[in-house]
């Protein structure tokens, strides 16, 4: 099914069942968002107990992430 389809037929269901639909699409997102950002920080902690982090200067780290900023906003 593609998106114009899709989207025409939760547009065709009464403006309460809408609402439930999208709440639970909210809530499904943000339930996948959160397992993801677990799993990156057990990874994390995984490579820092296993000594594959290096230490950086907090000027270092301010660098990259503005310059990762940058680019997800250039996107």
């Amino acid at each position: 099914m593609n998106f114009e389809k899709t989207l025409s037929t939760v547009m065709q269901l009464p403006f309460e069942q809408r609402k439930i639909l999208i709440n639970i699409v909210i809530h499904r997102d943000n339930d996948l968002r959160r397992n993801e950002i677990a799993k990156e920080a057990r990874e994390a902690i995984a490579d820092f107990h296993a000594g594959e982090l290096k230490p950086q200067s907090a000027k270092d780290i301010i660098a990259k992430l503005r310059q990762s900023q940058n680019e997800v906003t250039e996107i």
